[in-house]
C-alpha cells in the first residue's frame, strides 16, 4: 500500500514537472533565424530517417541470436544508441522551435491576418511538446529494455509545420 503511494507521488510530481516543461518550451523563442528560402529547402525529414530505424528491435533481437553477445553489451548498446537518439531529437526541437517561429515571423509581418494558421501553429506546437515528452519518456523506459519508441508523428508535425513555412516564404517574399 505505501509503495503505491510512493510509485502515485513519484509519477504525479513527474506530471507536474513535465507539464512545466511543455509550458515553457511553448513559451521560448529561438531568436536566431536564418529565414531564407535556402534554409528552408534545406530543412528535411530526410535527415532524421537515421532516427526512425535507431531504436529498432530486431538489431537487437538479432544479437541475441549471436553467439558470445551478453546482457552487458546489450545494455551497452541500449545506452549508446538511446544518447544518439536524444542528439536527433534535439536537433528535431531544434529546427521544430526555428520553423515555428519562422511562421509567426511571418505572421507577424504580413498584411493579411491569419487566424487559421496561428491556430494550427499552436496546435501542432501543443502536439509536438507532448509528443516529444511522451517519446523522451519512452526512451527512458527503452534504455532499460521495456518498451519500444516511434518518433514519426514528430518527424510528420514538423513536416506539416516546414511544408506550411515553404508555401508561406515565396509569398511573404514578394510582398
Amino acid at each position: 500500500m505505501i509503495s503505491i503511494i510512493m510509485i502515485s507521488t513519484v509519477l504525479l510530481a513527474a506530471l507536474i514537472l513535465a507539464t512545466v516543461a511543455v509550458l515553457r518550451r511553448l513559451g521560448s523563442a529561438d531568436r536566431t533565424l536564418p529565414v531564407t528560402a535556402e534554409w528552408i529547402d534545406e530543412l528535411s525529414t530526410g535527415r532524421y530517417r537515421p532516427m526512425m530505424r535507431l531504436l529498432d528491435s530486431r538489431d537487437i533481437e538479432f544479437l541475441r541470436s549471436q553467439a558470445g553477445f551478453t546482457p552487458k553489451m546489450e545494455s551497452k548498446l541500449r545506452a549508446q544508441r538511446c544518447q544518439i537518439f536524444r542528439g536527433y531529437l534535439r536537433c528535431l526541437d531544434m529546427d521544430f522551435r526555428r520553423v515555428c517561429t519562422a511562421l509567426k515571423l511571418v505572421l507577424v509581418q504580413s498584411e493579411q491576418d491569419r487566424p487559421d494558421l496561428s491556430a494550427v501553429l499552436v496546435h501542432h506546437q501543443i502536439m509536438f511538446a507532448s509528443g516529444l515528452l511522451a517519446v523522451h519518456f519512452r526512451v527512458f523506459l527503452y534504455r532499460w529494455g521495456i518498451c519500444t519508441v516511434d518518433a514519426s508523428s514528430l518527424v510528420r508535425i514538423f513536416d506539416v509545420m516546414r511544408i506550411e513555412l515553404r508555401n508561406l516564404v515565396p509569398a511573404a517574399m514578394a510582398v
